[in-house]
């Protein structure tokens, strides 16, 4: 009875809100967003029978983060996507709180499987949380199998994000962890199914693997293979700004190192994107052998609120589909290669900054060789500088109005900037370093360009980007 009531407010909507939300000139042409509501972060990322699944965090009844379900897209090649039913409403007294993050796999069956976290929140602000099991039920739909796993002992109500695989023995699960007294951790778990979980304990986190002190909570951890190495990206919060590092109130970040089956031994932490909006990332590898990642372009408990988009009901989107890759023993970021088929016709310039003429931005693909230093405009709200050794992207702050960056060093290389009317993603020096916002430039955004030295040039590549919107 719950269920139906809450599908038909669902419904109700969608009518009601689709085509405001379609209509606004913020909306993005070609990244994944919300048909309404809040969207934040993948879920479930897997190529499954022939297609990509993506699954999201999503309040279809408006722009909180409140009333959090699943909401699930498919594709066969990472552009045309389609809506289907809905994965996951909370509605069960084991999710009261939302149906928060997780992931997928197909089981031993071959059936595709969500493992997702419970949310409850008490009166008295406490909470607990659950790891949950759904399972593809044959209709375009996901019956709950409910809790196979509840709070480990030591560890407050703060445990979600369960991310699963097979090792080809057995199940195993990283899950996001803050202890009792505050430490943040990633901790593992094995299973010889689904169903039955016995922890190792933590493998990473605050005060270990020479980290020293390290964050509260560890959010939204994925570990995998790639290549000869291990690497664990996760989302650390409570870590202070260090110079022009860690400055936005949470982090997200890898870890390389070894995994042997119940111990990771890593090296540094290092920032996966160092943008203004980039968290919550997810992996899979899919048939062609990419590790393939998605991430949510937002960022909790900051500015969100104030974005314009909610005047039209909608707030956030993914960021582009990636590949990772190893680039002297760096983990790397590209655009993954079936973007290209949404490019037109190119244009290209070679010249003084000032020299370069009128380029509409508001979808579009740009290639960048770049001396000397000087700056470029996107529309009149945000730009990209460059100098020796170091690139900086600034915006004007939506809400204060104030001019706000951050920045990545820069070794001279090429530098790609994907444009997707309300969104930038830069890939620095090959994908070495990324740079991601959000911005709202209003619509049909010009860039521009100006010299900050007397040697500065350019050679751009500029391809305007077809729409793909989501059916």
């Amino acid at each position: 009875m719950k269920e139906s009531h809450l599908l038909k407010q669902v419904v109700r909507s969608l009518l009601a809100g689709q085509l405001k939300a379609a209509a606004d000139p913020h909306r993005p042409h070609w990244h994944l967003a919300a048909p309404v509501g809040l969207l934040n972060d993948p879920n479930g990322f897997i190529e499954h029978g022939g297609r990509y699944h993506l699954f999201y965090q999503w309040n279809p009844l408006g722009c909180a983060h409140a009333n959090k379900g699943w909401g699930h897209v498919t594709s066969t090649d990472l552009l045309h996507w389609q809506h289907e039913l809905p994965a996951l409403l909370p509605i069960e007294p084991y999710e009261q709180s939302g149906c928060y993050s997780g992931s997928a796999v197909s089981d031993e069956q071959g059936r595709l499987t969500l493992i997702y976290t419970g949310n409850v929140k008490y009166p008295d602000g406490s909470r607990t949380a659950y790891q949950c099991l759904a399972r593809a039920d044959g209709m375009g739909g996901f019956a709950k199998l409910g809790p196979v796993l509840e709070l480990p002992e030591g560890y407050s109500g703060h445990v979600r994000d369960p991310k699963v695989w097979h090792d080809g023995r057995q199940w195993l699960m990283v899950l996001g962890a803050r202890t009792l007294d505050d430490r943040g951790e990633v901790l593992l778990y094995r299973g010889d199914t689904l169903d039955g979980w016995t922890l190792v304990g933590p493998i990473a986190g605050s005060g270990r693997g020479g980290l020293g002190e390290f964050g509260y909570m560890w959010e939204c951890p994925d570990l995998f293979a790639l290549d000869e190495r291990h690497v664990l990206i996760s989302c650390p919060q409570g870590i202070d700004p260090r110079g022009e590092d860690y400055r936005n109130l949470y982090q997200c970040g890898w870890l390389a190192g070894h995994f042997d089956g119940t111990q990771f031994e890593h090296g540094a932490f290092h920032e996966l994107d160092r943008g203004f909006e980039f968290y919550a990332p997810q992996t899979t590898q899919d048939s062609q052998g990419r590790r393939l990642l998605f991430a949510w372009l937002g960022l909790p408990e900051e500015n969100e609120m104030s974005q314009p988009t909610l005047e039209h009901g909608w707030i956030h989107q993914m960021s582009c589909p990636r590949e990772l890759f190893w680039q002297d023993d760096w983990l790397c970021q590209r655009p993954v290669a079936e973007i290209s088929a949404l490019k037109g016709a190119p244009t290209r310039f070679e010249g003084a900054p000032d020299e370069l003429p009128a380029l509409a931005i508001d979808s579009a693909w740009l290639e960048l060789a770049l001396s000397g230093e000087g700056r470029l405009g996107f529309g009149a709200v945000a730009e990209l500088v460059w100098q020796p050794g170091r690139l900086v992207l600034r915006r004007q702050n939506w809400q204060s109005g104030e001019w706000e960056e951050r920045s990545c060093p820069w070794l001279g290389g090429k530098i790609t900037v994907l444009c997707d009317r309300s969104s930038l993603e830069c890939f620095v020096d090959g994908g070495r370093q990324t740079l991601s916002t959000r911005y709202f430039p209003g619509e049909n955004p010009i860039l521009s360009a100006r010299c900050d030295g007397d040697d500065s040039k350019i050679c751009l590549d500029h391809w305007p980007l077809a729409a793909c919107l989501v059916q």
